[in-house]
C-alpha cells in the first residue's frame, strides 16, 4: 500500500484500506477520548490489583473513542504508468487537504478536543473541562470556583444543580453568586474566586460558547488594604517553638519557623533548594514562584543569621545542591499539622501557612523596620501591597494603648 506521513499530533488522522479489487480506500479517523470504568468481579465489587508496583490500587478498563470518515477516494495499489502515478499524487494531495480542513472544523467543533463549542452544553462540563487543560499554578482556585458555584446553584437553583446551559447565566444570577460568595468566604477569598470564574465565562466568550458576558458590571469588593489574617506575636512564636507534640513533621516544623523568620510563600519554600542559600554571604536567594517570568521584582534576596542557616542546615554530603532544603507533604497536609500545633502552644488563632509571611511583615514592622525595606524582604513590586501592614501595626498599636487603665482625673 501506498506510504501515508500521518503525525503524531494529527487529528483525524489520514488511513488507507486496501479493497478486495485492489484499489486502496482512503478514510479519516478521528480520536474522541477515552472512558475510564472500574473493573468490577463477578459480585459487582472493584477489583484492585494484587502485585506489582500497582499493589493495592483498583483496577480500571479504558476504552478508546474513534470515529471514521469515508472520503471515496481511491489510490491504485501498483501504478504502472506516469498517468497513474500522476492519478495516485493528486489524488493523495486532495485527500491531504481535506484532512487538513476537517481538522480546523474539529478543533473548532471541540475546543481543542475537549471543549465543546456547542452553546447547548452543560456549563459545568465545560467549566471542569477547562481545569483539566488548566496549568498554571492557581488551578486550585479555579476548582474552588467550580465547587462554590456548584454550591450556589444547589442552594438557589436546584433545577440547574447537575447543569446549566451557558445562556441561562445571566447578571442577576451573577449578583447572586457574588453575595454567596461574600457570605462564605473571609478577606478577599471571595474576590478571588469570583476573579478565576470569571476568567472562564471569557474564556467560553472568546470561544463563541457565551454570546454575552453575565458578569459585565458585576463586581465583588473586598478592602485589599485591611489585613484579615491572623498574626503571630513574637511572644507566641518563642510559645510555638517551644511546643512539640506525638508523631509531629520536622520538615514542616523547620520550614514554618523559617517563613515565619523570613516572609516565604508556601509555594516558595516547599521549592527551596541548597542552590539558593549563599553561605558565604549568609543569603538566601531565590526567584517567586507567583512572579517569576512576569514581573522585575521576582527575584528575592534576604539576609540570613545563623539560626536561620541551622534550620537550613548543611548541603548534602554528595555535594547536591539541587536537593530540595524542606521535604514537604501537600500543601493542605502542612495546614493541618500548622492547626495542631498552634492548638497544642494554646494559642487561640486561626493560623493558616499564609499567616507566616503575614506575622513576618508585622513583626519587623514593630521593631521599626520602613516599609521599603519591608516590601524588598517580602518581594513586593510596589508599595500598594505592603500598606496593609502598615495598617496592621497602626491596629495593634491602638489596641495596645486601649488595653491600660482607663485615666481618671
Amino acid at each position: 500500500m501506498a506510504k501515508l506521513e500521518n503525525k503524531t499530533k494529527e487529528n483525524p488522522k489520514l488511513e488507507q484500506n486496501r479493497l478486495s479489487d485492489g484499489r486502496i480506500s482512503l478514510y479519516l479517523e478521528y480520536y474522541l477520548g477515552r472512558e475510564e470504568k472500574p473493573v468490577l468481579d463477578e459480585n459487582g465489587n472493584q477489583v484492585y490489583y494484587e502485585s506489582g508496583k500497582m499493589l493495592g490500587k483498583p483496577k480500571f478498563a479504558v476504552k478508546h473513542h474513534r470515529r471514521k470518515e469515508n472520503l471515496s477516494l481511491y489510490l491504485i495499489e501498483k501504478p504502472r504508468t506516469p498517468a497513474e502515478r500522476q492519478q495516485n499524487k493528486e489524488t493523495l494531495e486532495f485527500a491531504v487537504k481535506i484532512r487538513a480542513e476537517r481538522e480546523q472544523e474539529f478543533k473548532e467543533s471541540m475546543l481543542g478536543y475537549r471543549l465543546k463549542k456547542d452553546r447547548n452544553v452543560n456549563f459545568l462540563d465545560y467549566f471542569q473541562a477547562y481545569i483539566n487543560d488548566y496549568t498554571k499554578k492557581d488551578i486550585r482556585m479555579v476548582q474552588i470556583a467550580l465547587s462554590r458555584f456548584k454550591d450556589f446553584l444547589k442552594e438557589h437553583y436546584p433545577m440547574h444543580e447537575f447543569g446549566i446551559k451557558p445562556e441561562l447565566i445571566t447578571k442577576d444570577m451573577m449578583e447572586q453568586f457574588v453575595a454567596y460568595l461574600q457570605s462564605r468566604s473571609v478577606g478577599e477569598g471571595a474576590k478571588s474566586i469570583f476573579q478565576r470564574f470569571k476568567k472562564v465565562i471569557h474564556y467560553a466568550i472568546d470561544h463563541d460558547v457565551m454570546l454575552k458576558d453575565p458578569c459585565k458590571g458585576v463586581t465583588c469588593k473586598a478592602d485589599s488594604q485591611i489585613l484579615r489574617k491572623d498574626v503571630l506575636s513574637p511572644e507566641e512564636i518563642q510559645r510555638l517553638i517551644a511546643c512539640h507534640y506525638d508523631n509531629e513533621n520536622p520538615n514542616v516544623r523547620r520550614a514554618f519557623i523559617f517563613c515565619l523568620y523570613c516572609g516565604l510563600r508556601f509555594c516558595d519554600v516547599k521549592d527551596l533548594i541548597y542552590k539558593n542559600i549563599d553561605y558565604a554571604n549568609k543569603l538566601l536567594k531565590f526567584e517567586q514562584n507567583k512572579t517569576k517570568g512576569h514581573s522585575a521584582s521576582s527575584g528575592v534576596v534576604i539576609p540570613l543569621n545563623d539560626g536561620l542557616l541551622s534550620l537550613v542546615g548543611e548541603p548534602p554530603a554528595d555535594g547536591n545542591k539541587d536537593a530540595l532544603i524542606f521535604n514537604l507533604p501537600s500543601y493542605e497536609s502542612c495546614c493541618k499539622s500548622v492547626k495542631r500545633w498552634v492548638k497544642r502552644a494554646g494559642i487561640d488563632k486561626h493560623i493558616s501557612w499564609h499567616c507566616a509571611r503575614h506575622s513576618f511583615a508585622v513583626n519587623i514592622l514593630n521593631n521599626g523596620a520602613n516599609i521599603k525595606t519591608v516590601a524588598s524582604l517580602l518581594g513586593h513590586s510596589g508599595l500598594k501591597h505592603t500598606e496593609k501592614y502598615t495598617r496592621a501595626v497602626d491596629k495593634l498599636k491602638e489596641e495596645a494603648i486601649n488595653s491600660l487603665p482607663e485615666l481618671k482625673f
